[in-house]
């Protein structure tokens, strides 16, 4: 599978989706920017740096400061991939993002989400 489109897409352009995606269902921005910070390692500034600065996801996930080490407690399916079993680790990334907005979007606690 070539994922070379997805690694080029800017984060800045996807962001407002996750934003958009949480507030429907009663979620804020500010849940959103934590579950971001809590992943990649960034702080408010930094991720609002990156949006700026037209990031792409190749990019982003390259320049965080650490991706959290809990990561491996993210676990289900993801538009029909099972999480933990994407071989490609920057694609991983990018859909244990995903996945994280989704529990958000779905009404999960941020204390799950967030894997405390």
């Amino acid at each position: 599978m070539d994922n070379s489109r997805v690694f080029k897409m800017t984060f800045e352009s996807v962001y407002p989706l996750y934003i958009q995606k949480a507030e429907k269902k009663g979620r804020s921005k500010e849940d959103v920017d934590a579950i971001i910070c809590w992943l990649t390692g960034y702080d408010q500034k930094s991720l609002q740096h990156q949006i700026d600065q037209k990031t792409d996801f190749e990019t982003f996930f390259a320049q965080a400061p650490q991706i959290n080490p809990n990561v491996s407690k993210i676990t289900g399916l993801i538009c029909g991939y099972r999480v933990e079993e994407i071989e490609d680790k920057l694609m991983q990334k990018i859909r244990y993002l995903d996945k994280l907005i989704d529990e958000l979007a779905r009404g999960k606690s941020m204390e799950k989400i967030l894997r405390k």
